[in-house]
């Protein structure tokens, strides 16, 4: 592993005013084709067998122009197949229609979530919003779909990620979206998600289209649902025989959006009147079993959410209290952030034949992001939540969300990983050893700040705290990324 030396002088130089993860995105990621990864220190563990794909933005700049959003950066893919003989992987943009002719042009083209098209006005009605394919992956038994929540997915090749193009999934017709956040039952195989759409029935309104799919991904049943504003709808919850959503009070300025003068970042507006809208989907059928409202707050995630022996749904989420977190993530393109945009692992306990909530406990009073749970226990109760943290002691100004911890659901307690200064890593997933069901490992992308590097770190799930068994080097940085996922070999 190569170390550029000029890159820690400036990080050991004093006037340095950014902090060290925005070097991970201050220039376009790098491809690399399948490469074998030598190990730093430790061993592959003989019950990890399958591969580790994660999505996210890796292009935030092109010709002299950034975009305006962390939201807008082209999709990048990064597979990392472990094996018998070791670990390979390949790192690579999907490439989506407007990707190729970016490059071709050397320039930004279209619209997306926090930039408007380039050029006079009339260019910015023409240009649709650019599909960036930059959010998620789902692995399928034949394809890997790369997620973007405003357009239908686009089909990769599981081993070398090349891009087949957008899929319908049989059921997708044009304009429909499909979210970066379905929800897979493990003992049935189905595969559940939905997309939000302009509405047609008032300005400003939407439309909440879900889908039921078999383990192929072919959508077998949708419904959707009126929604009286457009909200930021960016995930849901499986809780047994439920489908739920919480739309928080974000309102959309449509027509700013529709004249080219506003981004849709720009135009949704925090609007607390409103309260927290919930919708309760019944998973079999998708019809509507309730709808309740609530005190206001904003999220992006959820852990997971089960139906208790009360009958009560649960659910675990990181909660805002409001929508800065907007802005805070428009400043990360910057490479410099100003605004705090704080959360709290947070509890709902909801009555889903009323739509009512019936008690909001505060689970752990540290921000924290993309929590989640081993993939056997979605929709049902899980021991513990893995999640992306500060490290205690943070000064978090200007940071980025420098940790990763497991929650344990049994007794509260939280263990934490000791990731050391500077190293920033992503969505922890967690993998079940495939030789014992009561072992497993959790996975994540590292960019290390000192040495300007990205590892793969394998950490013991039940030793968080302790050191990684196994890291590998990337040939080349990986810039933060979204959310990812584990597909086992067979």
């Amino acid at each position: 592993m190569t170390v550029n030396k000029k890159y820690i002088r400036d990080v050991n130089d004093q006037k340095l005013d950014k902090k060290t993860w925005s070097h991970a995105i201050s220039q376009p990621a790098k491809e690399f084709p399948l490469s074998q990864l030598p190990i730093i220190t430790g061993k592959i563990p003989q019950g990890l067998r399958g591969t580790l794909y994660r999505n996210g933005p890796g292009r935030l700049q092109r010709g002299n122009m950034s975009v305006g959003h962390w939201f807008d950066g082209d999709g990048a893919i990064l597979a990392v197949h472990f094996r018998d003989d070791g670990a390979k992987a390949v790192y690579r943009y999907v490439q989506t229609r407007g990707y190729q002719e970016e490059t071709q042009a050397d320039k930004f083209l279209y619209g997306n979530y926090g930039m408007t098209a380039p050029g006079m006005i009339w260019h910015k009605w023409q240009r649709p919003v650019k599909n960036a394919a930059n959010t998620s992956v789902l692995a399928l038994p034949d394809q890997l779909l790369a997620l973007w929540e405003g357009d239908h997915p686009h089909a990769l090749d599981l081993e070398n990620l090349e891009t087949k193009g957008l899929t319908s999934l049989g059921g997708l017709t044009q304009g429909k979206a499909y979210s970066a956040h379905p929800k897979v039952d493990h003992q049935t195989g189905e595969i559940f998600n939905f997309g939000v759409n302009l509405g047609t029935s008032s300005p400003g309104s939407g439309i909440l289209n879900i889908y039921k799919s078999d383990f192929t991904g072919r959508i077998i049943k949708q419904s959707q649902f009126d929604l009286t504003q457009f909200s930021l709808i960016h995930d849901f919850v499986l809780a047994g025989p439920y489908l739920i959503f919480f739309a928080p009070p974000v309102q959309l300025n449509i027509w700013s959006v529709l004249l080219g003068i506003s981004s849709y970042s720009q135009a949704l507006t925090w609007q607390p009147h409103i309260g927290t809208q919930i919708i309760v989907i019944d998973r079999e059928n998708l019809s509507l079993v309730s709808r309740g409202e609530t005190e206001s707050w904003f999220q992006w995630h959820f852990s997971n959410g089960y139906v208790d022996n009360r009958g009560i749904v649960i659910i675990d989420f990181a909660k805002y209290a409001d929508f800065q977190t907007n802005e805070y993530l428009r400043e990360v393109a910057t490479g410099k952030v100003k605004t705090t945009a704080k959360t709290t692992f947070t509890r709902v306990e909801l009555n889903p034949q009323t739509g009512r909530v019936k008690q909001l406990v505060t689970l752990l009073n540290r921000t924290c992001e993309f929590p989640s749970v081993p993939s056997k226990n979605v929709g049902k109760f899980s021991p513990a939540t893995y999640m992306s943290i500060f490290k205690e002691g943070t000064e978090t100004q200007g940071e980025i969300l420098n940790g990763m911890a497991k929650f344990d659901h049994e007794d509260g307690s939280l263990t934490e990983a000791n990731l050391g200064l500077n190293c920033y890593p992503s969505e922890p997933i967690y993998v079940e050893d495939r030789t014992s069901s009561d072992r497993g490992w959790v996975l994540t992308v590292v960019y290390d700040g000192n040495s300007h590097s990205s590892t793969i770190c394998i950490f013991d799930s039940h030793r968080m705290n302790e050191e990684p068994v196994c890291q590998l080097a990337l040939p080349s940085v990986i810039p933060h990324s979204f959310h990812g996922t584990w597909k086992p070999y067979n």
